[in-house]
């Protein structure tokens, strides 16, 4: 009876230590965004969304029609894909989403106010940052 438990107990350990799921591959939205800096920190843009719209994975966020978005960066459009921006919901009575950035379409809200222009183009890709 020991014998199995101490077994199990290996088994569970080198389960844990060797995860059989990997993750799941989402494709890809666009290879270049249009963004206000280099970083695309800073607000391009007040957005009102005119629909409400449910979110199909967490690089998404929802929104509500009516409810106000800051806007970061704008996805350049590639083949057949659709246009989404970037940005976080804004609104006391949204307190418990505000702060989390995701991507939405843009076809679905109406600019408000532009703060500045999204002049510089950068990659979608993570830049691999060097050591010092």
């Amino acid at each position: 009876m020991t014998r199995r438990i101490y077994l199990v107990v290996i088994f569970l350990c080198f389960g844990l230590m060797c995860p059989l799921v990997a993750g799941i591959f989402m494709d890809k939205l666009a290879s270049k965004k249009r963004c206000a800096d280099d970083n695309c920190v800073y607000t391009i843009s007040l957005a009102r969304a005119e629909e409400d719209y449910n979110a199909p994975d967490c690089r998404f966020i929802n929104i509500k029609k009516g409810q106000l978005i800051y806007v970061y960066s704008k996805l350049v459009k590639e083949k057949d894909s659709g246009e989404f921006w970037a940005g976080s919901v804004y609104g006391e009575q949204y307190e418990d989403h505000m702060g989390t950035v995701g991507y939405f379409p843009s076809n679905l809200v109406s600019e408000q106010h532009v703060y500045q222009e999204a002049n510089k183009t950068v990659p979608t890709t993570v830049r691999n940052l060097q050591k010092p």
